[in-house]
């Protein structure tokens, strides 16, 4: 396995790469087509009342995850698949990394799909394409896999260069918005009834929580713990609340219900070809560095450069057989049974076994460790029924299940004190 990613091992400290340049990567999550879709969807079927709010509140609760998991891998060094590795054991953790690259690999095929509709449409309004989708499909895909290809540091550069765009974008829009009235008159014409202020709040977690689960793959390069901190507040609560107003604000304020429509409408042609570019770009480069990680850990005989090929490749096959409709509800589920992942390895690091995390003990992990898989069956079930509606503790179903797994696992470890020995 290519050591430059250090898959399976520790990020020496010499490997550190200032945070500022990790937090402007992770900042893409949030300044993204994705990001502005909720905020559209929202401002649609959220009542007034709850826009702001409810936003506000999925953010606070994405960078509370954010922050556990990005000082988890800044602390370690250690990629989110190697903690699920520590905190499941071997055997325990290879079909979970396998599935978690599944996932990561059918989002590849389906943000392709997406990005290649999206540059036809554009393509065609601004310059007359009439040609078919497949090669920008495969020229997205190809570019994609050669920035991941690179490793991080590449992704990191790119990242510099097109996030600054993005967020000019985003400003002009709100611009645009303003135009139309001020931020109370535009909110005025969002709906008075509608979502729930849990499911309000349950859109804006969902839509990114998996992205929070695995900031360890990213943190792990940064060298002090409050660099991390501070990407993940940059990541989950700046700029993703901002990012979600602005597309929120510019569907009231122009009745607009569709994202290309909108950024056309307002005369954001060249925004929009550089937000579906730029923004698909680094956002599925990153899909594909941790689906390469998690194969990586699982397949520890693996070469780094072999896998990102091949899977990126996969995941553009998949996207050209136009099959993604009939997996993204598949996908769906198996997102949502990972995230009690997330809670499992932080009560084990911060609270039960920190040791387990570091020098030779990374050496001696156990094939499998009982308590975490069956705390993690119990968060998985939790999920599921969470999101069909029949399990509702906090009204978000990620957090739900999070919080399920986190004490199932804190109770099958929980070792009470024994009594004083009959021998003394």
């Amino acid at each position: 396995m290519d050591s430059d990613e250090f898959s399976t091992s520790p990020v020496p400290l010499e490997r550190s790469i200032p945070w500022g340049k990790i937090a402007v990567t992770n900042v893409l999550f949030s300044i993204c087509l994705p990001t502005l879709i909720t905020g559209l969807d929202l401002a649609i079927a959220a009542p007034r009342r709850y826009f702001l709010s409810g936003i506000i509140v999925g953010s606070l609760v994405l960078t509370f995850i954010g922050i556990l998991t990005s000082v988890l891998g800044c602390r370690t060094r250690l990629s989110s698949y190697m903690l699920a590795r520590i905190a499941f054991g071997t055997h325990g953790s290879t079909l979970l990394n396998l599935a978690f690259a599944l996932s990561l690999l059918g989002w590849f095929g389906v943000n392709i799909n997406l990005f290649g509709d999206a540059m036809v449409r554009l393509m065609a309004a601004l310059w007359g394409y009439s040609g078919p989708v497949w090669p920008v499909e495969l020229v997205g895909g190809l570019m994609m896999t050669g920035t991941t290809l690179v490793g991080l540091r590449a992704i990191n550069t790119l990242s510099t260069i097109i996030v600054p765009i993005l967020a000019i974008v985003c400003l002009l829009m709100l611009w645009e918005s303003l135009k139309h009235g001020s931020v109370g008159s535009i909110l005025a014409h969002a709906p008075v009834t509608g979502l729930s202020f849990g499911d309000t709040v349950s859109a804006v977690v969902g839509g990114f929580v998996v992205g929070a689960v695995i900031m360890p793959d990213t943190c792990r390069f940064i060298e002090k713990p409050k660099g991390a901190v501070w990407t993940a507040v940059l990541t989950y609560f700046l700029s993703s609340v901002i990012v979600t107003v602005i597309g929120g604000l510019a569907a009231l304020a122009t009745g607009k219900v569709e994202i290309l429509d909108l950024m056309l409408f307002m005369g954001l042609g060249a925004g929009a070809f550089i937000i579906v570019l730029g923004g698909s770009w680094i956002l599925n480069a990153l899909n594909l560095y941790s689906a390469a990680l998690s194969i990586g850990v699982a397949i520890p005989r693996s070469q780094r450069g072999i896998t990102t090929v091949v899977a990126g490749l996969a995941g553009t096959l998949v996207a050209f057989l136009q099959i993604l409709d009939h997996f993204l509800t598949f996908l769906f589920y198996l997102s949502i049974v990972f995230v009690p992942i997330a809670s499992i390895i932080i009560v084990d690091f911060f609270l039960v076994r920190p040791a387990a995390y570091a020098g030779a003990a990374l050496n001696s992990i156990k094939p499998v460790e009982a308590a975490a898989l069956a705390a993690w069956a119990v968060g998985a079930c939790v999920a599921v029924l969470g999101s069909q509606g029949y399990v509702r503790l906090t009204g978000i179903a990620a957090v739900d299940a999070m919080l399920v797994s986190a004490v199932a696992y804190g109770a099958l470890r929980w070792r009470p004190a024994t009594a004083v020995s009959e021998s003394v």
